[in-house]
């Protein structure tokens, strides 16, 4: 069976229930959830692929947080930062953005992730605008290495949300 999702509007509210490849094969914006990992050192892991389409009636911080767990074989919390509508890439997405500080061994799953490595911030800095990051990679990464960066007032971007704790 096909991965559904939910086919959103340009306000990310629900239109429908669709396959995502047909959502792809459209054009028509879904959601995917993505999450910033951190070491205790303040390194970022970059690697090919954290993120996954959210699930029909799914969470973007629950995607992320199972995306997490499929994908690197880590159970930690995410925090919720911010989402946008990125038009760019091979489908319209709606990507909420999260972070996650990572402690324990990684146990990345071969069939998801191809490379990994941990960067410091002035080497991510470096590498964002020359390594191949799809759009809306590229574009949360540069939103959260300089927040001040985008334009809060924007109608495609939502405010970082205050920590829970």
């Amino acid at each position: 069976m096909s991965e559904l999702v939910e086919h959103v509007d340009e306000h990310d509210h629900v239109l429908g229930i669709i396959e995502r490849g047909e959502a792809v094969r459209k054009s028509l914006p879904h959601r995917i959830a993505a999450t910033i990992c951190r070491d205790r050192e303040g390194r970022i892991l970059v690697l090919r692929r954290v993120g996954g389409a959210v699930d029909v009636g799914e969470s973007y911080e629950a995607a992320a947080t199972r995306e997490l767990t499929e994908e690197l074989g880590v159970r930690v919390p995410v925090r919720f930062l911010f989402k946008f509508l990125c038009l760019e890439g091979i489908s319209p997405i709606w990507l909420g953005v999260h972070e996650a500080i990572v402690s324990e061994p990684l146990s990345p799953d071969p069939g998801e992730i191809a490379w990994q490595d941990w960067l410091t911030v002035a080497e991510l800095r470096e590498v964002v605008d020359e390594w191949c990051f799809v759009p809306g990679g590229q574009k949360a990464l540069r939103r959260y290495l300089d927040p001040d960066s985008e334009n809060p007032s924007s109608p495609l971007l939502t405010p970082p949300q205050p920590s829970p704790d």
